[in-house]
């Protein structure tokens, strides 16, 4: 596939953290979702296309875990309520989907089940033509 543009795969690493005194007490959901995600993607087709990239908050809180899908020129993708281990591979299979598609357009009958349930924001590219 001719897919030049690069692609980004956010991970929250605060989300699901346990806290206290102000300091995070143990690995956060987060970091658990960013470790299986990079474990899991060492086989995957996309792997140096598609980088998968901690973020240390992206300020959904009450929806964790939290992933996001961005690329130039295409809409931008942001999913939560992700549970740890049982929606890496889900993940990965929509981050596809989304570089596979010239728009990033995702509808909702082509996303994998827990991301069709998940979707925070749908934001529209820089460049979209009205």
């Amino acid at each position: 596939m001719d897919n030049t543009t690069a692609h980004s795969l956010f991970v929250c690493t605060t989300c699901a953290s346990v806290w206290q005194d102000g300091k995070r007490i143990g690995e956060s959901g987060g970091q658990k979702l960013l470790h299986q995600l990079q474990e899991l993607a060492q086989n995957w087709e996309l792997r140096e296309e598609f980088p998968i990239q901690a973020v240390e908050c992206m300020s959904a809180c009450n929806r964790s875990c939290v992933v996001a899908f961005a690329a130039e020129g295409k809409m931008t993708y942001l999913f939560g309520d992700l549970a740890v281990d049982d929606s890496i591979s889900a993940v990965l299979e929509c981050a596809t989907k989304y570089y596979r598609k010239p728009d990033g357009l995702l509808p909702w009958s082509e996303r994998p089940e827990p991301l069709k349930k998940g979707i925070l924001a749908k934001i529209p590219s820089l460049s979209l033509k009205q």
